[in-house]
């Protein structure tokens, strides 16, 4: 009995040995990946504000939200349940794969309908024509193979890499050379349509010999749509709690100003989306092999890992923090200089969303996805309300001051969650946070010396 006992648990051991160094590896693939995605667009996005005025990127950040949003709204987390299940069988991948191309024309024609109310709410005639247009994209993805859910799954990074750079080296491409002949808002929609058929047309070849076709059945449906209520009830709270700034913002800022909000947020958010895209494609599938563990070894792995990569994170936020607003005054013309001091201000805000995204993930593994949705709903009530009071009452920083604090409500509950399920994070929270203040802290102190003055000195 000892003996067997051993045996299991060195059978454990290894397999838990060998998923570390799948996830290690897929891990820096993903870093890598998310690197050179992150130059590529930062390059492209240097050279496409030269070339275009800030309104357009205003404009497509509008139809971008309601997209999305009509995206969010509709997700019954086809690719989640992909992930989480264990079962591989054609019935199940093509039922989901049916599902997911009705949803897609489901958006489009929902985009279509809406598109004339939503322009005249915002005041802004070019949206009646440009959502629909965007939203032919809904279609193009719907149609993208199961294989890219699978692969997730199995942690092939190095495929996903690929697939990815391809992407949106044509996006860029398109984009660019579109601009630089014609500067209109048909640039930004050429590059976005062409980059999205090359990605739908790629996933088809990530698993060699899985083939998808129309099918429905009753059992495959059943089990996606019982997970799916969750993450369709969250992602949906999750749209309007991530893009109620925007929808806020659109509606009290000029066309011109959410675009140069728009620069700021993109360069703020790169610390938000690497946390994203590790979580999406290494953390969650890790995890959903290890729920069976003990629930105390749950955690002691999950945060031995997780505090060592916020003391990157901690870093990286901290130096973007303090001389994010060097890089855009330098980097863009005067028509951005705005953006400066917003950086600053939304980078910081960005910690608290770090803290929530790796450790929610744990909860998505153990099915409690019900912390989140609690979460989104909190953090859409605070954007709702503190945003156009803030406006009110400060004006535009008061606005952006209020857009980067709005993720302390969804950390609220998703540290609630993580310590009712026996996966507490709060006292590495307070350690990690009081770390990453004293490095913001010193940083800023080190400027102010150096003769550089405040990174908010612009913002009133």
């Amino acid at each position: 009995m000892t003996n067997g006992q051993t045996t299991n648990q060195t059978t454990s051991d290894h397999e838990l040995s060998e998923l570390k160094k799948v996830a290690t590896t897929g891990a820096l693939w993903t870093i890598v990946n998310y690197g050179l995605s992150q130059a590529l667009r930062f390059g492209s996005n240097l050279i496409l504000t030269r070339l275009l005025f800030p309104d357009l990127f205003g404009l497509m950040s509008m139809v971008n939200v309601i997209i999305m949003g009509l995206g969010l709204f509709s997700d019954i987390g086809v690719g989640t349940s992909i992930i989480r299940t264990k079962r591989d069988d054609p019935d199940f991948l093509n039922s989901a794969w049916t599902l997911q191309i009705i949803r897609g024309v489901g958006i489009c024609i929902v985009a279509i309908v809406i598109a004339y109310p939503v322009a005249q709410f915002y005041k802004t005639p070019e949206l009646t024509w440009l959502i629909p247009v965007i939203a032919v994209n809904s279609i193009i993805s719907g149609f993208s193979s199961t294989g890219l859910f699978v692969s997730y799954r199995q942690m092939a990074v190095k495929k996903l890499f690929f697939m990815e750079l391809a992407t949106q080296l044509v996006c860029i491409a398109i984009m660019i050379s579109w601009a630089w002949v014609s500067p209109s808002i048909w640039a930004l929609v050429a590059g976005t349509f062409f980059s999205q058929l090359v990605h739908t047309i790629w996933t088809h070849f990530l698993i060699p010999g899985q083939h998808n076709r129309l099918c429905w059945d009753k059992a495959a449906i059943r089990e996606l749509i019982y997970f799916g209520k969750w993450v369709f009830i969250s992602t949906a709270l999750c749209f309007l709690a991530g893009q109620a700034d925007r929808m806020i913002l659109g509606k009290i800022f000029s066309l011109e100003l959410l675009g140069i909000y728009a620069i700021a947020l993109t360069l703020s958010d790169v610390p938000r989306q690497m946390v994203g895209a590790l979580s999406g494609k290494i953390v969650f599938p890790t995890l959903s092999r290890l729920v069976n563990m003990p629930r105390p070894q749950f955690r002691d792995q999950l945060l031995h890992t997780r505090k060592r990569f916020l003391m990157l994170l901690a870093f990286g936020l901290a130096i973007l923090a303090s001389f994010g607003d060097i890089l855009i005054l330098f980097l863009y013309d005067k028509r951005y200089a705005q953006a400066a001091w917003m950086l600053p201000l939304l980078a910081t805000g960005v910690w608290s969303n770090v803290l929530s995204q790796t450790m929610d993930q744990a909860l998505n593994a153990i099915g409690k996805l019900s912390y989140a949705t609690v979460g989104h709903f909190l953090r859409f009530l605070y954007n709702l309300i503190a945003i156009p009071l803030g406006f009110s009452y400060f004006g535009i920083p008061g606005a952006i001051i209020a857009v980067a604090l709005n993720d302390v409500p969804y950390y609220f509950a998703i540290a609630f969650g993580v310590f009712r399920e026996g996966l507490s994070s709060i006292r590495q929270d307070i350690y990690i946070t009081i770390f990453f203040a004293g490095l913001l802290g010193t940083l800023l102190y080190g400027r102010i010396l150096l003769g550089f003055g405040s990174p908010i000195a612009g913002m009133w």
